[in-house]
């Protein structure tokens, strides 16, 4: 690895061809925030290695690949999710079901769509593609919510060991998202999964019960709960038996 800039505190890492690169969290720029590294490919061995590591990519074609490790760490414990009275009503109210992994790329389609929407088109071709790959493999999954039979919520992320990464959720429906978020929840203590990283806080996250975590807090956590980038073989396995289901 070489530094494109650096300091004695900071610095910004470019990544070679090797997919193991690791760059210090700890040495993450402070403006922009939390951007460690730029560079690479998004290669199934490099983005399990890095992802394991508590790095994430987030950058707009045609920009290079930039690599990320916030200072504080947006997370949820599923224990913890927090369902308000409106949310309580909608489930009592909207005929909802759920499915795991039984449509991710129309989950990341409309991920896509609605950021593209707000923030611009930073869900890639390449980023799609990169993480179907992840889901073929095994590692990425998707939570579909439906109303009838339409898909009118859901999110996907990538899990290793104990934990889940969450990458980007969309809802078409109110509450829709949040039902998806705690249908997850409710599925965690089966699948082992003692924590999801949200990646960067809002106001819709906290009121769902989320916490921020400082980064050396996040760096032992990875290190607690995923000891090797394993798959979450339970995920998998829901997803293989069961189609939709009622909440």
């Amino acid at each position: 690895m070489s530094n494109t800039s650096h300091d004695e505190q900071h610095e910004l890492v470019l990544l070679t061809e090797s997919p193991y690169d690791t760059p210090d969290p700890h040495k993450a720029l402070e403006d922009p925030e939390g951007l460690s590294a730029v560079g690479g490919d998004l290669s199934t061995d490099r983005l399990l290695h890095l992802y394991s590591k508590g790095f994430f990519p987030w950058f707009s074609d045609p920009d290079p690949i930039l690599w990320w490790h916030p200072g504080e760490r947006c997370t949820l414990v599923p224990s913890d999710f927090h369902a308000s009275k409106s949310l309580k009503k909608a489930l009592r109210n909207g005929n909802w079901s759920f499915s795991v992994n039984q449509d991710f790329e129309t989950v990341i389609d409309h991920c896509a769509a609605l950021r593209a929407d707000k923030e611009g088109t930073w869900i890639s071709n390449d980023i799609k593609q990169a993480y179907t790959q992840l889901h073929r493999l095994g590692y990425a999954h998707s939570i579909e919510i439906w109303q009838n039979t339409a898909l009118v919520g859901g999110f996907y992320g990538v899990a290793m060991g104990n934990l889940f990464f969450g990458e980007s959720m969309f809802s078409l429906q109110p509450n829709a998202s949040k039902v998806a978020l705690k249908v997850f929840c409710d599925l965690a203590q089966t699948c082992q999964i003692q924590l999801i990283d949200c990646q960067v806080e809002s106001d819709h996250l906290l009121s769902l019960g989320a916490k921020n975590l400082s980064r050396a807090q996040f760096c032992d956590a990875l290190d607690r709960l995923i000891p090797e980038p394993t798959k979450n073989y339970m995920l998998i396995e829901i997803g293989e038996k069961q189609q939709k289901q009622p909440i």
